[in-house]
């Protein structure tokens, strides 16, 4: 499998401006710029791309965890908050936190802790990322 995405940069590093594009056609020409990125202009970043990356990952990690234990989530909610610091190195994604709410009938909360932190430990974006990757969890 491969995933593609295509990137356009005009410009420089604060006046400059981009675009991205998925082959899915989910993002299609969506603009992001140093704006977006530091000060919450209209469009996408990286960093929130991460971390909505991690928090689909995750969510669908856990719903197979969730399953493999026979048990059938109907509703799984992940908040992913990516934290951005400019350290003496650059700017790095110093931690996500995971914030999960999920509606399992029949689950104990030991049951259901088990598995996120299963899903959390083997999601395939989470192993790639270098950063702390922290969670709460709430059964509805």
């Amino acid at each position: 499998m491969h995933r593609k995405a295509s990137i356009v940069w005009n410009g420089t590093l604060r006046e400059g401006t981009g675009t991205m594009t998925t082959d899915s056609g989910v993002l299609a020409e969506t603009q992001y710029s140093f704006r977006t990125r530091f000060s919450g202009g209209v469009g996408t970043n990286p960093d929130e791309l991460i971390a909505a990356s991690l928090g689909g990952c995750f969510s669908m990690a856990l719903s197979n965890e969730l399953g493999l234990s026979g048990f059938h989530p109907e509703r799984i909610e992940t908040t992913a908050t990516a934290t951005l610091e400019d350290l003496a190195a650059g700017w790095t994604i110093t931690r996500i936190q995971l914030d999960v709410r999920a509606t399992v009938p029949d689950v104990s909360q030991p049951a259901f802790m088990d598995a996120a932190l299963l899903a959390k430990r083997n999601c395939p974006i989470g192993l790639l990322l270098n950063t702390t990757i922290s969670m709460t969890t709430r059964l509805n």
